[in-house]
């Protein structure tokens, strides 16, 4: 096993500039920023982006495990709406707090559990597993919802997601520290995540090794799930109520964050640090362009070719 990709390689000086690129991006992109806008500098602002951030660093850092192995989920923006809007009823029904975010938890971890078996036995190409799941999610979600918002009244459900840290630290960036952390180690620390790599690297050789393909990447797409869940219920309690149309392009922000950190994505390479400066590259882009009054139209433009330029650096690695 130890022939097999497990991270990006800094052995060579273009494979520590590859390794680098996306934090040295990171750099630039506050340098041009903090000239371009006063407003940019204050540490609201910069508060009020990590806030933001949130939402789409954890929905990316399970993206991550996914991509790695050499698969792609686009089913994680329906999960987070339908995992939201069952939290809410729930908890709207007189449930109590522990049960009702142990019932979205818990369904976003089967949900992505049912991804995975679809990918590993089912045979079904991830791209067309995902896609189906998430237009399947997206009408389920609507007929639970009947379209419309649920509404969540209870202020320790809000401390979850719109509460503080000494008042200064939004929840949300709390709970993305914790995301990291432990998906760091899954990562960096266990023989799952050396598994992932391995899979990802070159799935074949990978199975002649012994390492059971199939379970792996079970794993990985019921993390995606569960932290798409997770994501769910902090932007749930953020707004106050669970949104029928919740998510919407958000499975798009999370591929874009893990391809911008440095991960390819045919597999097998990438780091989660990467991700998750991938992850502050959209959020302080979108929130750049903001406060320099770009119109809407254009900053899908400018993302949409950061994206594309990301793409093609991966393509010649």
């Amino acid at each position: 096993m130890n022939d097999m990709p497990r991270s990006i390689s800094t052995t060579t000086p273009r494979a520590l500039l590859q390794r680098l690129g996306p934090l040295l991006s990171l750099a630039l992109l506050l340098a041009v920023l903090a000239a371009l806008s006063a407003d940019f500098r204050t540490l609201s602002n910069l508060l009020t982006v990590l806030r933001q951030v949130s939402i789409n660093a954890l929905i990316a850092f399970g993206m991550s495990f996914v991509i790695l192995t050499g698969g792609i989920d686009l089913s994680v923006g329906a999960i987070l709406a339908l995992t939201g809007a069952v939290t809410a009823h729930l908890l709207g029904a007189g449930h109590g707090m522990a049960a009702a975010l142990g019932a979205g938890l818990g369904l976003g971890l089967l949900l992505g559990l049912v991804n995975g078996a679809l990918v590993a036995w089912g045979r079904v190409a991830p791209f067309i597993a995902t896609l189906g799941s998430m237009t399947l999610l997206r009408g389920v979600t609507l007929a639970y919802t009947q379209g419309q918002p649920i509404v969540v009244g209870r202020s320790d459900f809000a401390l979850i997601g719109d509460g503080y840290i000494g008042h200064l630290l939004p929840n949300p960036v709390l709970w993305m520290a914790l995301a990291f952390a432990v998906c760091g180690f899954l990562l960096r620390g266990t023989v799952f995540g050396r598994h992932v790599f391995a899979v990802g690297g070159n799935e074949e050789a990978a199975r002649i090794a012994g390492v059971r393909v199939g379970w792996i990447k079970l794993g990985a797409y019921g993390l995606s799930g569960l932290l798409a869940a997770l994501a769910g219920i902090v932007l749930t309690s953020r707004l106050h109520s669970a949104q029928p149309t919740a998510g919407t392009g958000y499975e798009l922000d999370a591929i874009a964050a893990v391809v911008l950190g440095g991960t390819s994505l045919s597999g097998g390479r990438g780091w989660l640090l990467g991700t998750l400066v991938g992850a502050l590259l959209i959020g302080f882009l979108n929130n750049g362009l903001n406060l320099l009054g770009v119109s809407s139209f254009y900053q899908q433009v400018v993302k949409g070719a950061v994206i594309l330029i990301a793409v093609l650096l991966d393509r010649r690695r």
